[in-house]
């Protein structure tokens, strides 16, 4: 079997480096975190909190820039989004803090 070329092998090194940082950075515009417990909305509207790692994925499937999840709130499969905890009420960030996913252990 043919090795790769030392190029192709730098140029996907900088292929995820850049998607990786992108990630971030859009998680961090959404959301004002880098990774971490972040509170999340799904379609129908819930809020929850659920631990978003850039790049990496346990327990959610990741479409792009979204992650396919469990909602713990409604009980049903949708796309999730940060979202800035800081335009939300008291009583929804309280929400979101009581409702978590599946913990992994």
């Amino acid at each position: 079997m043919a090795r790769k070329p030392r190029s192709q092998k730098r140029a996907g090194a900088l292929v995820v480096g850049v998607a990786v940082f992108l990630e971030t950075a859009a998680l961090f515009v959404r959301a004002r975190r880098l990774a971490g417990n972040v509170v999340v909305r799904c379609r129908q509207g819930h809020l929850f909190t659920t631990i978003w790692i850039p790049a990496a994925s346990v327990k959610a499937l990741r479409l792009g820039w979204w992650r396919l999840q469990r909602c713990p709130v409604g009980g049903h499969w949708s796309v999730v989004t940060p979202v800035d905890e800081a335009d939300l009420s008291e009583e929804e960030r309280r929400f979101a803090s009581e409702h978590h996913d599946v913990r992994v252990p």
